[in-house]
């Protein structure tokens, strides 16, 4: 088959390596479609992957093509999103359920071969099964939307709560998406790229504000009539980020911490005297909660869109093939041009 390896920093091919052969348990198969997420970038061009060669890619979708032994037949066809996720299921946070904090994971994309190919196998307990209704890319969002509404989850987002997202990228205004139908009054989108709060007027969302131009904090209060937002969350990655969100919040308000950091983040004695003051309550989030419905965020997030609750078609702002990939990951880290979720197609999107 066809697949994007990347054997070494910088160094991502197209080659021809051998198909994957299910094992017992497991299925194969024919990918539809593979976002490129941005933690992608840094690993295709400075982190690197656990080993080289590896295949990236973890956000997909496919089409089951073939069964391992033990497996249902009546899997065969069918369309699923891929958990990248492969637990131990014998750590202490295994037992309880909690799989992404497993101590001795294995991870589709990092640490063995993703999606960034024709085929992958994968085991029946990492599918999540959808109706043919969902197009592949739809379902190849599933897993940074059930990432953004692990988030929500984590701040006890309620209705009527107003929020604040620093951050306009893919997962943030997939928060921004979830705050909507989760019944928030009111949802705003900070970020210093111009280009990505008008992606994000255009979407419907009209609460946007580049700090550059101003206080955070001093926005979102007008918006709330002074006290400031019920819940933020940090999506940049960045100190400044993290002190908006602070600053921003009202009193008892949450703040949650989900950004990835490319760097140091440090926290000044203002920012401090923020979370006292105000007595916040300031939690991480880390992946989402897969395990059996109802506790599913990744069910939760195929069922909506399936229902026509939660649309992220929209959200697409590229498509490539495998052979042009690389060039698209590299526009990404150039930021040659404006660009929202990045999809990789190895079959065209017809499996």
């Amino acid at each position: 088959m066809k697949a994007n390896v990347l054997y070494g920093l910088g160094d991502l091919r197209i080659a021809d390596i051998d198909r994957p052969i299910p094992d017992a348990g497991e299925v194969l198969l024919r990918i539809g479609a593979c976002g490129v997420c941005g933690s992608d970038i840094p690993r295709v061009f400075t982190k690197g992957t656990y080993r080289f060669p590896t295949v990236p890619g973890h956000e997909f979708a496919g089409r089951i093509v073939e069964l391992g032994t033990g497996v249902d037949p009546a899997l065969l066809n069918r369309k699923a999103a891929v958990f990248p996720l492969l637990p131990c299921r014998s750590c202490p946070y295994c037992e309880i359920g909690e799989f992404a904090l497993c101590d001795n994971y294995d991870y589709m994309g990092s640490r063995r071969d993703g999606a960034f190919a024709e085929y992958i196998a994968a085991p029946v307990w990492n599918l999540v099964l959808a109706p043919d209704s969902l197009s592949f890319e739809e379902l190849a969002m599933t897993e940074p939307a059930a990432v953004a509404v692990h988030a929500l989850r984590q701040a006890g987002l309620d209705i009527g709560d107003s929020v604040l997202i620093s951050g306009a990228g893919p997962i943030g205004l997939m928060l921004a998406y979830w705050s909507r139908a989760w019944g928030a009054s009111r949802v705003m989108l900070a970020d210093v790229d111009e280009t990505k709060l008008a992606f994000a007027n255009a979407l419907g969302f009209a609460d946007t504000f580049n700090p550059l131009q101003g206080s955070v904090a001093d926005w979102a209060a007008g918006l709330t009539g002074g006290a400031g937002a019920d819940v933020a969350i940090e999506g940049a990655g960045i100190s400044a980020s993290w002190e908006n969100c602070l600053r921003a919040v009202r009193k008892l308000g949450r703040v949650v911490l989900m950004g990835n950091p490319a760097g140091g983040m440090a926290l000044s004695q203002d920012g401090y005297w923020e979370m006292l003051r105000k007595q916040l309550t300031v939690r991480g989030t880390w992946n989402s909660a897969y395990a059996a419905s109802p506790r599913s965020e990744w069910q939760l997030v195929v069922d909506s869109m399936a229902s026509g609750r939660l649309d992220l078609k929209p959200l697409i702002s590229h498509r490539c093939s495998l052979d042009e990939a690389f060039e698209a990951l590299r526009m990404m880290r150039d930021r040659k041009q404006f660009f929202n979720k990045v999809m990789v197609l190895p079959s065209g999107n017809k499996v």
